[in-house]
């Protein structure tokens, strides 16, 4: 009854918070170029956008050549692949990673995230189903909780599950003896992990961004498998726009093709990608409405800075976590945001991206002046 009675009132003001949320035309954008997967782009139909094997697989050129390498090593011995740690930002692919080495490996792939392996049988259950070659995927493997990290420890290194029986004086230590297996962790953050789990790891290898031809390739493979008309500059307007990882591009692909559906001929090009993203609030060099306003906000309110975190978040309206985790990464990356001990620090390139005149600029038009 109590969770019952909570939820009414807050049914009534449901209408107008979606009534102010249309007002504010940002949401659009931050979903558009969020790298993690959204629970449509975890449906069978994403699923069928993936690459199956190498050679299908676009970028990644220096990893393809390392695993494929430990594949045919692997074979020919007639052993199972060492453990694996893959990590980088979210949406590079290392899910479809993990797929290809079983399908290279002619084995099956066990897929599940570290907060679903909550209690020990969780973990146990995984592990004693497992084939001999099989691999076992954990996404977040940095979110393990302790318990499970003591079991993994033997079944990694000794392939032996230790199941504890009884408590107290009679408990018993029971060993059963686990098939050879794969473990294969994706992590977003490899430093969170403890020592011992990540030294339990044969080959730890780290995912790039992608550049701008890598993703243009990938926009056409999938424009192809959507059966949706794309020109080679449309593909290529895409490819900027997207961060610099392939999640972001199919989803900015699939938006635009709505676009070109309704507003255009269907048929996307160079124009239609640059109009729909511009309708998305996404801008040639992949920003959103929200890092537009953090780096206005920097320049426009606190002289580009240094200006604090905290400061930063009460001007923005955004939380200190989701400024530190989702908008600086991308804004340091290209350059146009600095983070010094004094605070953040807006750079020239973003002076000049929002169409202002850098500090030293307007400096050097006063000096002329005086003269």
């Amino acid at each position: 009854m109590a969770i019952i009675s909570s939820k009414q009132p807050s049914e009534p003001s449901k209408p107008a918070k979606q009534q102010k949320n249309k007002s504010q035309p940002q949401p659009v954008a931050e979903d558009l170029l969020q790298p993690q997967a959204t629970v449509e782009e975890q449906g069978k139909q994403e699923q069928s956008l993936r690459p199956h094997t190498f050679a299908d697989y676009i970028g990644q050129k220096d990893l393809k050549e390392v695993l494929t390498i430990s594949i045919q090593a692997a074979k020919a011995r007639g052993e199972t692949l060492d453990h694996l740690l893959l990590y980088g930002p979210p949406g590079l692919g290392k899910t479809t990673m993990a797929l290809i080495l079983a399908g290279e490996m002619g084995v099956d792939c066990k897929i599940t995230s570290a907060p679903a392996l909550e209690r020990p049988r969780d973990i146990m259950g995984l592990l004693v189903s497992l084939k001999p070659g099989d691999i076992l995927f954990i996404d977040e493997i940095h979110r393990l909780s302790r318990m499970a990290e003591e079991i993994l420890y033997p079944a990694m290194e000794d392939y032996r599950l230790d199941i504890t029986i009884g408590k107290g004086a009679s408990a018993k230590t029971r060993s059963i003896t686990l098939p050879k297996y794969t473990l294969v962790g994706a992590t977003t953050r490899a430093g969170a992990l403890s020592s011992p789990l990540r030294d339990r790891f044969g080959s730890v290898q780290r995912l790039r961004f992608y550049e701008p031809e890598e993703l243009r390739q990938i926009v056409l493979r999938t424009a192809e498998l959507l059966q949706t008309p794309i020109s080679d500059d449309g593909a290529l307007e895409l490819a900027k726009r997207s961060r610099g990882t392939p999640r972001i591009a199919n989803r900015l692909l699939k938006r635009v093709r709505d676009y070109a559906e309704v507003k255009a001929a269907g048929t996307i090009t160079q124009d239609v990608a640059a109009t729909a993203l511009e309708l998305y609030q996404v801008d040639p060099c992949g920003l959103d409405w929200t890092d537009r306003k953090m780096l206005s906000v920097t320049i426009e309110q606190f002289n580009g800075g240094p200006v604090g975190i905290e400061t930063l978040a009460a001007a923005t309206g955004e939380d200190i976590q989701t400024i530190e985790e989702v908008y600086e990464p991308y804004l340091m990356q290209i350059g146009y945001l600095q983070r010094t001990p004094r605070g953040r620090v807006a750079t020239t390139a973003a002076y000049k991206h929002l169409g202002l005149k850098p500090p030293n600029e307007q400096l050097s038009l006063l000096s002329q002046s005086d003269l």
